[in-house]
């Protein structure tokens, strides 16, 4: 079990340095991005981020999820190698079609989006469709291949490149949220460009091309996801849709910035997302695979939850630390939006098992439960609590997600989940945040010091109420000698 709980922090850390180096950086410049940028600017942008994520999923059919399954499945290098070039080929052609079109229609486009007219921000944004799908599945590919150092390489060129953009479109030129837009699409391109050298021999508009009898299965298996990911992923477009066109343009980017704020949560969700397939897939015997499952949940939830209380007890500072004044109100969403990034990585162990039993098209209706809880819970929460109730719609339809999702999957694939262990690590963490929230000063330095010192006692709060095993604690003990 520690093998695989080794490869999983060995690679999750490698394909997710460039992006705690990213988040780094990101919040390091927040405090300059604040002070040029209104909270009408900054929710723009963000929703147009986020929009083009959201659209890349369906125009990327699958594909990509399906590509790294069956790389799996047949381990000769020429079949791998044609496979690969049919993903890259039929993804190039959705993505210059679907581009092609939002550049015409722009215009209107940005009023149906925005609620006015500004041609130029949408066009950023179909820019950053086509480099970000794309560019999603050159990262595939080396993930697959296990090359961690060309990914490693890519990755921090686009960070740096995206920095050095923005600086110059947001500072300098002050070009608001285009400049914004265009400092992170442009960097996605210049390196797509720069991986489509390195990997000339697995793309589909070279030699090879698309083959007729790859892309069927490839459909086969991709498409019944898109639905349920596209479901799932309008969890984090909605909020902020309704926020920008129901509240405010400002409401929407004090939104955005507790999601940029709960970065550590984010980090570990996706180095959990691009690590755990292919260590899973590369597990034959399923009852092995279930006892993996079950503990790298349990102490996903203990990190997760670890780092959730903590921003529930010192958020405000935090805000502080990392936005202009005007931005501070943020701190209301920040706890409930890191809760439900910890709730979507429980949501992706949940598919992983719906993968293993290729029932794929289970996904989907635990997704839309989610949705339909995630609108209702807008509509009744966000008037009378903000942005806080956004979040909490946002944690809500997460945890109808988990359980409808539980309830189609466990039958197919068993998984001895840690159910005490678990119950245990959510009780008395939410305890300490929920009872240091309503107790502790919530400003000064005797908030802050008192804050922290409820968290430092986390840990013997769960040893005291039998969460570590005996041989956990022994390696504690001796991890702390040395």
């Amino acid at each position: 079990m520690g093998s695989y709980l080794k490869r999983l922090l060995r690679r999750g850390a490698a394909y997710q340095v460039s992006d705690v180096v990213a988040k780094v950086i990101a919040l390091a410049l927040l405090p300059l991005y604040t002070r040029e940028l209104t909270r009408a600017d900054y929710g723009t942008a963000e929703l147009l981020l986020t929009l083009v994520i959201l659209l890349s999923i369906v125009v990327r059919l699958g594909v990509g999820e399906a590509f790294v399954r069956f790389h799996f499945l047949d381990a000769d290098r020429d079949r791998r190698r044609r496979l690969a070039r049919t993903a890259t080929g039929v993804l190039l052609a959705t993505t210059t079609a679907t581009a092609a079109i939002g550049l015409a229609l722009a215009g209107p486009l940005s009023e149906l989006v925005l609620g006015r007219q500004d041609a130029p921000v949408m066009r950023a944004g179909v820019l950053g469709l086509w480099a970000f799908s794309n560019l999603e599945l050159a990262y595939a590919l080396l993930r697959v291949e296990e090359r961690a150092r060309p990914y490693l390489v890519a990755s921090l060129a686009n960070v740096a490149l995206t920095v050095a953009l923005t600086l110059w479109l947001v500072v300098l030129r002050d070009e608001g949220a285009l400049g914004l837009l265009l400092g992170n699409f442009a960097a996605s391109a210049v390196v797509l460009l720069g991986l489509w050298v390195l990997l000339r021999d697995a793309l589909g508009f070279r030699r090879g091309g698309v083959i007729p009898g790859e892309l069927r299965a490839l459909l086969r298996f991709g498409l019944p996801t898109v639905p349920a990911e596209v479901s799932v992923f309008l969890l984090n477009v909605i909020d902020r849709f309704y926020l920008y066109r129901v509240q405010s343009e400002s409401e929407a980017g004090l939104f955005s910035l507790s999601v940029k704020l709960a970065a550590v949560v984010v980090v570990v969700v996706r180095a959990f997302q691009y690590a755990w397939p292919p260590l899973d897939y590369g597990i034959e015997d399923d009852e092995e695979a279930g006892r993996v499952y079950a503990a790298l949940t349990t102490y996903y939830v203990l990190g997760c939850g670890l780092i959730v209380a903590a921003l529930a007890l010192v958020g405000r500072w935090v805000v502080r630390l990392f936005a202009a004044p005007e931005f501070y109100p943020a701190h209301e969403a920040l706890p409930w939006v890191a809760l439900g990034w910890a709730l979507y990585g429980l949501f992706l162990v949940l598919v992983s098992m719906a993968g293993r039993a290729g029932v794929t098209v289970r996904n989907a209706p635990a997704a839309l439960a989610g949705l339909v809880v995630n609108l209702i819970l807008l509509v009744v929460l966000v008037p009378p609590l903000g942005i806080a109730g956004a979040g909490i719609a946002l944690c809500g339809a997460y945890v109808v997600m988990l359980a409808v999702m539980y309830a189609l999957v466990r039958s197919l694939f068993a998984v001895p989940f840690e159910w005490r262990r678990l119950s245990v690590a959510a009780a008395v963490l939410g305890a300490l945040a929920v009872g240091g929230e309503l107790v502790l000063p919530t400003d000064g330095a005797a908030g802050l010091l008192t804050r922290a010192g409820l968290l430092a006692l986390a840990l013997p709060a769960l040893a005291l109420a039998g969460f570590f095993r005996a041989s956990e604690l022994a390696w504690a003990r001796g991890l702390a000698a040395r």
